[in-house]
């Protein structure tokens, strides 16, 4: 958190040494070289612990499927009557 403090900081800095630059194509450059890539790097840096948990939690997360799929497969679907249902048809009187 205290990073993303500094950076909004660098980014406040960085453009006012671009305002105070004596043409616009200089203080665009010096945006692009002292901040936009410089951050851009430091918070791709920053997140790589983010992205290792996440990709081992998108490994893990198919195997803990696969374990919920296994009950699954006793439950009865929605789309097929239940044997309650069945039972009470096979004991409803015919219409003879």
């Amino acid at each position: 958190m205290f990073a993303y403090i500094v950076a909004i900081a660098w980014i406040y800095v960085v453009l006012l040494m671009a305002l105070t630059e004596p043409s616009i194509t200089a203080g665009v450059m010096t945006f692009l070289f002292y901040c936009v890539f410089p951050l851009t790097i430091l918070l791709y840096l920053m997140r790589a612990p983010q992205r290792k948990r996440a990709l081992k939690r998108n490994e893990a997360a198919p195997q803990h499927l696969s374990h919920i799929s296994e009950f699954d497969d006793q439950t009865p679907s929605p789309d097929t009557p239940s044997n309650a249902a069945d039972q009470s048809r096979s004991n409803a009187p015919s219409g003879q």
